[in-house]
């Protein structure tokens, strides 16, 4: 190995432990006149737990035994609620709804059986929520006294969103039809009273409806190139005063709150410039009070008199919860924050816009801590349709500090930056995504920022197809690693969940019609192209890429001679969660590409 290009600063290195410890994450915050409560996940026992801010410090109310944390739709979100002097909760082990006091009694279980429940809201006396069965879907209502469950909309194939107006007589929420996906075309449904249900808007993807203190609707709406606040007007439905930038990501996942209508007939909101959150309050006649500060990702929105609440995270800062004052807009860390690196040890985000086929792709650059133009690590978010954010994160720092510069692409078909990009990626997954992962080595070469020749890329899910595409197809990178990746399109449609049933028709195309697409575009097919040494890294319960994928490909690869390496991993699903494997994986392929550079 060439130590002038993958040195590192004197002292102690950033461990894989360290790392892996430094990844406590936040989640849900809500806010009630209780308080305000988040979910936190801490990676040392892979466990979700509630906690409340009271009397100025921070207690945890979740009891050994239990980790809140839903998985409808295989990647969850709303696990909880503020209901009357209690929480209600999505225990992760049975996925069961639990009832748990605040005054410090134990979790009682509300639900039983093979169902979960996701997206919780709390509403005069019931909890609504979105229920999965096998592959039904459908919003459901828990009565809190007697314990009855009733169902308040069922027939779509998908619910997002229940939320009821602040005098009970109206019920929102989001519905979508396969083949739509919640990023393509949705739904806003709404029912008055007894009426019967009336569609509100479509045509667009909107997503976390919200009713003002006056009983109007409102909701985030795409229709007019960005997810922005629309809602009911004397002129019917229409665009309220907002900055041309997406207010949200792509919904993933159940329960995101990423703006909150105010009473005056504002709204506080988040959006993003350039990859970079803001955090602001939009008048109903124009902008307000900038909220941002040093952040520059907000999520997990919440209000009361006095504050502003949100889960936040810089470059130089961890996932973090704060209060920030209504008018001086003093910043009060309730939770996290820490970083275990001190300043000089950081290296922060550069922006990256570079051009890649016909357009441009976007993403952040980070210098290493070397002596010598440094290898490059590509980082490739899943998704596809997600996004990667200018915040600290110890994985990259890991890299950094080993002498390694990172790229974290945005490619297009990334959120955050507008429908037209996300939509990039209509039916060119595998070839769109793959020539920005090439084309940022081209760009960052040219500014003499990296070594061409020491350039490595790696992702988990689909960034893992997106690794295996590169590395059949192009000849630019030196390894690459692949963390529960996608190695056989056809082979996960076959087999994945209800959800992303069909995302890979949006992606790629009709697996019939489009076979010969499929095809050209299979990591799994083109195996013998593949000249470069892989390491692979998956969970034995994944039930989105199942393991089976990754057995094909490595058996694929160690047939052709080529230096691959697999780590399967027994109690793991898709995306790891323990820290002992986490580290495990992290260092693993550090170690991988020193082998590869030495060799």
């Amino acid at each position: 190995m060439n130590e002038t290009r993958a040195s590192s600063p004197k002292g102690d290195l950033f461990t894989a432990a360290q790392a892996v410890a430094a990844g406590t994450d936040f989640a849900e915050l809500k806010v009630g006149p209780a308080g305000v409560f988040w979910n936190e996940f801490r990676p040392q026992d892979g466990a979700c737990r509630l906690w409340q801010w009271r009397d100025g410090q921070a207690l945890r109310l979740t009891p050994d035994g239990f980790s809140v944390r839903s998985r409808v739709y295989e990647y969850g979100g709303g696990s909880f609620c503020i209901a009357e002097h209690s929480l209600v909760f999505v225990n992760e082990t049975d996925q069961q709804l639990y009832r748990q006091p605040l005054d410090g009694g134990e979790p009682v279980a509300l639900t039983q059986g093979s169902r979960r429940f996701g997206g919780l809201e709390y509403a005069a006396g019931g909890v609504l929520a979105v229920e999965e069965q096998a592959r039904e879907h459908r919003l459901v209502r828990l009565d809190l006294s007697s314990g009855e469950l009733g169902v308040l909309a069922e027939g779509a194939d998908f619910y997002a969103s229940p939320v009821a107006s602040p005098d009970g007589q109206r019920l929102a929420w989001i519905e979508w039809q396969r083949p739509d996906q919640p990023w393509t075309l949705t739904r806003l449904m709404c029912r008055d009273g007894e009426l019967p249900a009336r569609c509100i808007a479509e045509g667009a993807s909107l997503q976390q409806p919200r009713f003002d203190g006056a009983g109007r609707l409102l909701c985030l709406s795409d229709q007019a190139g960005f997810w922005q606040p629309w809602g009911e007007t004397a002129e019917g439905w229409a665009p309220l005063p907002a900055v041309a930038a997406d207010h949200a990501g792509a919904p993933w996942q159940l329960g995101a709150c990423t703006w909150l209508p105010l009473d005056d007939g504002g709204y506080l909101a988040s959006w993003f410039e350039q990859g970079f959150s803001r955090l602001g309050v939009m008048a109903a006649d124009g902008p307000s009070d900038d909220y941002t500060g040093p952040f520059t990702r907000f999520r997990s929105l919440g209000i009361d008199d006095r504050n502003l609440y949100a889960i936040v995270a810089s470059p130089t800062q961890p996932g973090a919860v704060v209060a920030i004052d209504h008018h001086s807009h003093q910043c009060t860390l309730l939770a996290g924050g820490s970083s275990p690196l001190p300043l000089e040890q950081i290296s922060q985000p550069q922006s990256l816009r570079y051009p890649s086929g016909d357009g441009e792709a976007y993403g952040f650059f980070y210098p290493a801590h070397a002596d010598a133009v440094p290898p490059l690590v590509v980082f490739i978010h899943g998704g596809p349709t997600s996004a990667c954010y200018p915040v600290f994160d110890p994985r990259i720092q890991y890299w950094t500090q080993r002498g390694f510069a990172v790229a974290d692409l945005n490619y297009r078909g990334s959120s955050s930056y507008g429908r037209d990009y996300r939509q990039a990626l209509h039916l060119q997954w595998g070839k769109a995504d793959v020539e920005d992962a090439c084309a940022v080595v081209a760009h960052l070469a040219e500014l003499d920022m990296i070594d061409p020749d020491q350039a490595f890329i790696r992702g988990g899910s689909a960034g893992g197809y997106t690794t295996l595409c590169a590395l059949a197809f192009h000849g630019v990178f030196r390894a690459g690693a692949s963390l529960y990746g996608v190695s056989d399109p056809i082979a996960l449609g076959k087999a994945t969940h209800k959800f992303e049933g069909d995302y890979l028709d949006w992606l790629i195309g009709d697996p019939v019609r489009d076979l010969q697409r499929y095809e050209d575009r299979t990591p799994l097919l083109h195996a013998q192209q593949i000249k470069v040494p892989v390491i692979f890294f998956q969970g034995e319960l994944d039930a989105v890429v199942v393991p089976e994928q990754t057995r094909s490909m490595l058996a694929a690869l160690e047939q052709n001679g080529i230096a691959a390496e697999g780590h399967f991993y027994s109690q793991e699903r898709h995306g790891f969660r323990q820290a002992a494997n986490l580290a495990h994986a992290l260092e693993q392929e550090w170690l991988f590409y020193r082998r590869v550079m030495e060799g």
